[in-house]
């Protein structure tokens, strides 16, 4: 395969991890598989330590930096998720963290942040310019950059969710996976391609502003307005100087797929009333996918549910059905 992350560098992150990370629950849904009729499988990455699969990326990019590099610092950009991972695994080995997030970023998530002990810079409207934040955090400050999707490393890290998904359920057809920058979505394709071709590998993502769908769709990376959305942890661009992940998604990704605000809510619904699980709305989009008919023939599929750290208010409104798609 052409791209300089290999198989390899997954299981050697997995090496490197164990003991950081939750080998999370694989469950078989009933009321999915019912729906579809093809047993349905749910990859409960919500259940991993800091509430999602950005743990995984970010523990091995920081467990793989050299002493130099970890005693300047660490650095991040985030829409939550991958901040809190980070902030959580620096706290851990005793390392400062400073995570740069926009105005868009939800209170609870930037809160849980601050409570691990970084440094949080609330900066502009959008993740693209929290990013000019962080490259001037890194100018003046020497910090070490640990980006939240396209690094090596974080791929690595991210890919171990697959292989977790194969160990569990070799049979697997179809995995669905959430796509926002397309790390996980590299790093889960890259292990599902590398055992086998027929594995159907789809990257799921909200209908407002996904930049590495419109990406795909252009051939080339490409910015697009980042909007409020239930779906807010798959805001953001995935750089006009992308390196690996937009590639990636290009050659190992067979499909990807757009949901609305409504089925969204769906899921999230559907998740805590029919699986007891609560899940972000950003976790929710593969059983959105599912629920509205829009993966043809899966065949035994696996949905990775990659986050659970939704506001609770909002969560509350939505399970009540209080919440409507003109105001997220």
């Amino acid at each position: 395969m052409n791209q300089d992350i290999r198989l390899i560098d997954l299981f050697q992150a997995r090496h490197r991890i164990r003991g950081h990370v939750l080998h999370t629950p694989l469950a078989a849904s009933t009321s999915l598989t019912r729906r579809v009729g093809a047993p349905v499988h749910l990859k409960l990455e919500c259940r991993q330590t800091t509430g999602s699969f950005k743990l995984r990326g970010a523990t091995n990019a920081l467990l793989a930096l050299d002493d130099a590099a970890r005693a300047r610092g660490v650095i991040g950009v985030s829409t939550g998720n991958h901040g809190r991972a980070l902030a959580h695994a620096a706290k851990r080995l005793g390392v400062r963290a400073v995570i740069c997030m926009s105005r868009l970023v939800p209170a609870n998530k930037v809160e849980a942040i601050r409570a691990l002990g970084a440094e949080v810079h609330i900066s502009g409207a959008s993740q693209d310019e929290a990013e000019l934040e962080v490259a001037r955090l890194v100018r003046e400050e020497g910090l070490t950059l640990l980006p939240p999707f396209d690094h090596p490393d974080v791929i690595a890290g991210q890919g171990t969710a697959g292989l977790e998904i194969l160990d569990d359920l070799p049979s697997v057809d179809t995995v669905l996976v959430p796509l926002s920058g397309g790390g996980l979505l590299a790093g889960v394709a890259l292990a599902m391609k590398s055992a086998s071709r027929d594995i159907r590998v789809v990257g799921v993502t909200m209908e407002r502003g996904c930049a590495m769908h419109a990406s795909i769709q252009a051939g080339r990376p490409v910015q697009v307005e980042e909007l409020e959305t239930l779906a807010d942890s798959l805001g953001g661009g995935i750089g006009l100087d992308n390196r690996y992940t937009f590639r990636m998604a290009q050659t190992l990704v067979d499909d990807t797929v757009l949901v609305s605000e409504a089925e969204i809510a769906d899921a999230i619904r559907h998740a805590y009333r029919e699986e007891q699980v609560i899940v972000e709305g950003a976790g929710a989009v593969g059983i959105a996918a599912l629920l509205a008919g829009r993966v043809a023939n899966p065949g035994t599929t696996a949905v990775l549910v990659s986050g659970a750290n939704i506001d609770m208010a909002l969560h509350r409104r939505l399970v009540c059905e209080e919440w409507n798609a003109g105001g997220t």
